[in-house]
């Protein structure tokens, strides 16, 4: 989104990280760290910065961001958009069990009989598998954990994406994974779920949480043009 505004005759962008991964890729252009202290924090901010309009292209699972930005336009009379890209769906050969919360997917793995589980999640996620005591399980994140994760028997990697379908493969193959559990990003970074329908490991998959509803757009492009009908 930054990188097709960067050159734009009509917006200079300013993009917003949490500061959750260290170092984080920046984006073109200017680049605030940090967090705004609450929709109110953010609402000042859109007047005393004189943002025109807001873009939340926050994760699929920031859920808090995505309604502090909406109340905080609302309060500053900024016009919003949600850039979200399109959630997975399961194909012919996929073998998911969709869930609500971890406190489901935890007790789905104990009554399925899993031994070897993959974890692609950061470290707040973690905390809900903490009680598996029959379960070895492999952490993957972009940044090593501190403290640990609270889980009995585990294996962390750190690693950033995009991966392919072949290392993906590969990985569940050497650690003898037998479920594999992750939120449903979306997007085109889905080689382990490729790879799990591959071996026949089965997937269990958190849903989205809800969003405020705002205009939503699953593309670059057409962000830049709902952007164009505001001048």
């Amino acid at each position: 989104m930054a990188a097709a505004l960067s050159d734009h005759a009509l917006f200079t962008p300013v993009s917003s990280l949490a500061g959750r991964t260290d170092p984080p890729r920046h984006p073109p252009g200017e680049v605030r760290v940090g967090g705004f202290g609450g929709f109110m924090g953010l609402a000042r901010y859109l007047g005393d910065a004189e943002i025109a309009a807001v873009i939340d292209a926050t994760h699929p699972f920031a859920e808090r961001m995505g309604w502090n930005a909406a109340t905080a336009c609302a309060l500053a009379g900024r016009p919003l958009l949600r850039l979200e890209r399109p959630p997975w769906r399961p194909g012919q050969g996929d073998r998911w069990t969709a869930v609500e919360t971890w406190d489901e997917a935890v007790a789905h793995l104990e009554a399925s009989g899993a031994r070897s589980v993959f974890l692609p999640l950061g470290g707040r996620d973690l905390d809900a598998f903490a009680g598996l005591s029959t379960v070895s399980v492999l952490i993957r994140a972009v940044d090593a954990h501190d403290p640990p994760p609270p889980l009995r028997d585990a294996t962390v990697i750190t690693a950033r994406g995009p991966f392919t379908v072949e290392g993906e493969t590969a990985l569940l193959r050497d650690h003898a994974i037998d479920a594999v559990v992750c939120r449903n990003s979306g997007g085109p970074a889905g080689a382990k779920l490729a790879a799990a329908r591959s071996l026949g490991i089965p997937v269990i998959m958190r849903r989205r949480p809800p969003r405020p509803v705002v205009p939503r757009v699953a593309s670059v492009p057409r962000a830049v043009s709902w952007l164009e009908t505001l001048t």
